[in-house]
């Protein structure tokens, strides 16, 4: 009961963000100029900042542990791959895929994750090393993903113009730019000065706020109805079928206690919001991200805490 209690006490005030927003864009306080800038302004600005902030936080050198970030890597790689392909195989909606994929595959490891793991084990070292195995290739994968489905009503996988485009978007992708400077900082041991330091850490804490109250007035309620079926296949994919399918396989690696919480929260955390932001950035259907973010937000509560329990029953944690 306690774990479900807290999972309702993550999940919830989250959902209620996005509902505030949308609510606002109903009574006119909000319109669509908000909503376009603000997701251009998370997207360029208040992410980047947020990552770097929590990947610069880590003492790689003293925690890290190189088959652990192998595996969350490894699992993260065969998630999106996996997913990608079912979906080009059952998705005949060329137009959903690039955001059914990403939506079902990246979790909101650093937003709702780190909070999770760290009401159950306190300070934690895992999650920022699951963060490094991860986050990186979250948005690596959402680049090529969300570039290649595009607009794109045919294949495009051997197309090289695309392939260029992908390619380009990783470089120039500025979530991207903050993980690899978050990562050389941390290595190094790198800090900025206070000052900078408490710029940095004010920019940051708007993110998730900012990206909820954007989500949430961009959210078309009509239009996401009509899009149930994806995203209740997408909801299923991110909550229950990647932790089922990985979680054996990193227990047979021994992986317990804290590392195997932080990999349930990398597998079956509901969508991250900056999934909507990074859709709508990137010509991709916004209003299907949307609906899975929200939809795995509301149903976390209950499969978290459900794996939890699992995880406990057999004395894994």
């Amino acid at each position: 009961m306690d774990n479900f209690i807290y999972s309702l006490n993550v999940t919830v005030p989250i959902f209620l963000v996005m509902v505030l927003g949308w609510l606002l864009r109903q009574r006119g306080m909000l319109n669509e100029g908000f909503v376009s800038v603000a997701n251009k302004f998370n997207f360029q600005v208040t992410l980047p900042f947020m990552l770097y902030r929590d990947i610069a936080a880590v003492d790689i050198r003293a925690v890290f542990d190189l088959n652990y970030v192998l595996f969350c890597a490894a699992a993260t790689t065969v998630c999106f791959w996996g997913v990608w392909g079912a979906a080009k195989l059952f998705l005949k909606d060329h137009t959903m895929r690039g955001a059914f994929v990403q939506a079902s595959f990246r979790s909101s490891a650093a937003v709702m994750g780190l909070a999770f793991i760290q009401n159950i084990y306190g300070q934690s070292a895992m999650g920022p090393l699951m963060i490094i195995g991860a986050v990186p290739l979250y948005n690596i994968y959402s680049v090529i993903v969300l570039t290649f489905e595009a607009d794109a009503p045919k294949d495009t996988v051997k197309d090289t113009g695309k392939i260029k485009e992908a390619c380009k978007n990783i470089v120039k992708n500025p979530i991207i730019i903050s993980i690899i400077l978050g990562l050389l900082a941390a290595y190094f041991q790198f800090h900025l000065p206070v000052m900078l330091q408490s710029t940095v850490d004010s920019v940051a804490k708007m993110a998730t706020p900012l990206a909820l109250v954007g989500m949430g007035a961009g959210f078309e309620g009509q239009k996401a109805l009509a899009k149930m079926k994806p995203t209740l296949w997408a909801a299923f994919i991110k909550l229950v079928v990647q932790a089922a399918v990985c979680l054996p396989i990193a227990v047979a690696m021994g992986f317990a206690g804290e590392k195997l919480i932080a990999i349930v929260v990398m597998l079956a955390a509901p969508a991250t919001p900056s999934c909507y932001i990074m859709a709508k950035n990137m010509g991709n259907d916004g209003t299907l991200t949307a609906s899975i973010v929200v939809m795995t937000t509301l149903l976390a509560a209950f499969t978290l805490t459900g794996w939890i329990f699992i995880l406990k029953s057999l004395a894994l944690i």
